[in-house]
C-alpha cells in the first residue's frame, strides 16, 4: 500500500463544534509514582487554572503507577473533593503504560498529559490544545528548545536534552524540537489508531509516539513554553538515556524494514472540503522524484561496478546485459520500498515482472548505444563505452520513472476508496469506532423512524454545579477507580458508553525498574 496517498484509517480533521453535553472536551492525565507530597498541590493548582481559563468542560485524571506510599489515598481524597478529578490505579510501573491505558479508556476528544511537578507554565495549556480542537493539528507538544521559550535548568540536563534531540534528528530524521518535555496533547481519534503501534511503556513512549506520527505525515504543533527544572526529580538519567538509545535503535530498524503499518495513520489530501473533490492531482511527486534520483544514482553506480566486473571475462554486450539485469532487480525492489512506499510481499513478483519489462526497454537503449558505438569504431576505449552507457542510462531513467509511476506502482486510491476503513464518531456514546465507507454511507440515510445524529460530537461547555454528571463519572467519590493495565483491553471495568482500545495486557517489561511519574 502506498503510504503517501493511502486514505488510511483517519478522516480529514474537523473543527469540533461548540455545544452543550456532559462529556469533557479535555482530559489531562497526570502519571504519578510515589508523589504523596506533590500530588495535591499539583492537582489543586491545575484545577484552579482550568476553571479560570479553559472555556469548555474538562477532566483531570490521576494515573497512579503502582505507588507504594500514600499516593493512592491522596488521589482518592482529591477525587472525592473535586468533581472534575478522577483517579486510576495501575499495578505496573511505566509512564507510557499509564498514558496508553488511560488515553485508550477516555471519552474526551482531546487528551493531554503533564508531569506532576508542573515545571511547565500552565499558561501554555490552552495554546497547546487549541489547534487540536480547531482541527488544525493532530498532536501538540510543548518545546523547551524553541527560541522564544524561557528555560531554567542546570547545564547537565541542558546538555543531555539537546544531545538527545540531536541524536533523534540524525538517526530518525525527527523534525520536532523537543521529544521529552512532559507537556503534550493528542486528538482522541488519532490516539486510537496510533497507540496500538507504540511498544514502549516507559519514558521513550513520547519519542516513539512523535516519530511514528511524524513519519505517517500527521501534523505536530509546537508551543514554546516557560519551564523551570525540578531539582527533586527522581528520574534516573543514565538508565533513562540508555533505554532511550535502545528505543531509537528499535524504532529506526522498524522504520528501515517497513514493518510498521504507518499507512493506517494517513490523512486524505486536503482537510478543506473543497480539496476533497479534486481529482487527478499528483500526490507525493516531489518526494518520489527525490527518492527515485537517489535510488537511480546508487543503482547506476552498482551497474557500472557490475559491468566492469563482468567485462573482464565477457564481451561488452553480455557484460551489459548481466549488469543491467542484476541492477534492474535491485532497482525495482528499492524503488518499490523507498520511492513508492509499497510494503509487504503482496504483488512483489508482479512488480518485478513489470520491472523486467522496463529493464528490457533500458536494455534496448543501452545495447543500441553500444552497437552504434561499435559501428562507429572497431575498438572503442573502455572510458568511451562507460560514457555512452551513462548517457543511454540517463535517457532510460526518465522513461523508467514514468513507467514506474504510471504502470508498475500506480496510484490506486480510487480503487480502494469504497472499502477504506475510516474512523467514525458516534456522538450518542462519545466514542470512536471503525466502519467501512459503504457502512458509513448506509448510516447517513437511516430508517425514517430513526433519529439521525450529527456525525461530529459537539464540544460541551463546562457544566454548572447543578448539571447532571456524565455517565463516565464515578459518583462514589470515596472509591478510587482501580484497574490493571490489561483491564482496558478485556473491558472488565468501566462504562457501557465507552468503547475501549486494546492496550496489550501482557506488555510488562521486568527490566523496567525506573521510577515513573
Amino acid at each position: 500500500m502506498r503510504t503517501d496517498s493511502s486514505p488510511g484509517n483517519l478522516p480529514a480533521r474537523e473543527h469540533l463544534p461548540a455545544g452543550s453535553a456532559g462529556t469533557p472536551v479535555l482530559d489531562v492525565v497526570i502519571p504519578v509514582y510515589n508523589e504523596e507530597k506533590d500530588l495535591q498541590p499539583c492537582v489543586v493548582r491545575l484545577h484552579e487554572h482550568l476553571k479560570r481559563t479553559f472555556p469548555y468542560a474538562f477532566r483531570i485524571t490521576v494515573a497512579d503507577n503502582a505507588s507504594t506510599d500514600t499516593t493512592p489515598q491522596v488521589a482518592a481524597r482529591l477525587e472525592s473533593e473535586i468533581p472534575e478529578v478522577r483517579s486510576f490505579r495501575l499495578e505496573q510501573k511505566g509512564r507510557g503504560r499509564a498514558l496508553r491505558t488511560v488515553w485508550s479508556a477516555s471519552d474526551a476528544p482531546i487528551l493531554a498529559y503533564m508531569d506532576v511537578d508542573l515545571s511547565t507554565d500552565l499558561n501554555a495549556l490552552l495554546p497547546l490544545v487549541a489547534p487540536l480542537i480547531s482541527g488544525h493539528s493532530d498532536l501538540a507538544i510543548g518545546s523547551r528548545l524553541a527560541r522564544s521559550s524561557r528555560v531554567v535548568r542546570g547545564a547537565k540536563r541542558e546538555f543531555i536534552s539537546r544531545t538527545y534531540n540531536l541524536i533523534l534528528r540524525g538517526s530518525l530524521q525527527a523534525r520536532f524540537s523537543d521529544a521529552q518535555c512532559g507537556f503534550k496533547a493528542i486528538r482522541r481519534d488519532v490516539a486510537q489508531v496510533l497507540l496500538p503501534l507504540i511498544e514502549d511503556t516507559g519514558w521513550f513512549f513520547d519519542t516513539e509516539m512523535l516519530v511514528l506520527a511524524e513519519r505517517a505525515g500527521l501534523r505536530i504543533h509546537e508551543v514554546p513554553v516557560d519551564w523551570v527544572d525540578d531539582p527533586n526529580s527522581t528520574v534516573h538519567i543514565v538508565k533513562t538515556a540508555t533505554d532511550d538509545l535502545k528505543g531509537v535503535w528499535r524504532v529506526g530498524r522498524a522504520l528501515a524494514t517497513g514493518s510498521l503499518p504507518l499507512d493506517r495513520l494517513a490523512r486524505p489530501f486536503g482537510d478543506d472540503p473543497r480539496d476533497r473533490d479534486l481529482t487527478d492531482v499528483p500526490r507525493g511527486l516531489a518526494r518520489q522524484l527525490v527518492g527515485f534520483c537517489v535510488v537511480g544514482a546508487l543503482s547506476t553506480l552498482f551497474y557500472l561496478l557490475l559491468y566492469s566486473g563482468f567485462r573482464t571475462f565477457s564481451g561488452s554486450q553480455i557484460a551489459n546485459a548481466l549488469a543491467l539485469l542484476v541492477s534492474a532487480v535491485a532497482n525495482t525492489a528499492a524503488n518499490r520500498r523507498l520511492t513508492f512506499g509499497v510494503r509487504g510481499r503482496g504483488s512483489a513478483v508482479r512488480h518485478q515482472a513489470q520491472g523486467l519489462v522496463v529493464f528490457g526497454i533500458g536494455l534496448a537503449l543501452t545495447s543500441g548505444s553500444l552497437a552504434a558505438l561499435n559501428a562507429a569504431t572497431s575498438s572503442p576505449a573502455h572510458s568511451t563505452e562507460l560514457a555512452v552507457l551513462i548517457a543511454a542510462n540517463l535517457a532510460a531513467t526518465v522513461l523508467r520513472f514514468l513507467l514506474f509511476r504510471a504502470w508498475v506502482f500506480p496510484d490506486r486510491r480510487d480503487e480502494t476508496a469504497a472499502s477504506t476503513v475510516v474512523a467514525s464518531h458516534n456522538p450518542s456514546s462519545a466514542t470512536y469506532g471503525t466502519t467501512t465507507a459503504a457502512h458509513q454511507q448506509h448510516h447517513q440515510h437511516p430508517h425514517p423512524h430513526q433519529h439521525q445524529q450529527h456525525p461530529h460530537m459537539p464540544l460541551p461547555q463546562r457544566p454548572n454545579a447543578t448539571a447532571p454528571q456524565a455517565p463516565y463519572i464515578n459518583h462514589d467519590h470515596n472509591q478510587t477507580n482501580e484497574f490493571r493495565a490489561g483491564e482496558a483491553a478485556d473491558r472488565s471495568w468501566g462504562d457501557a458508553t465507552m468503547q475501549l482500545q486494546a492496550v496489550r495486557p501482557d506488555d510488562h517489561d521486568p527490566r523496567d525498574t525506573r521510577d515513573a511519574r
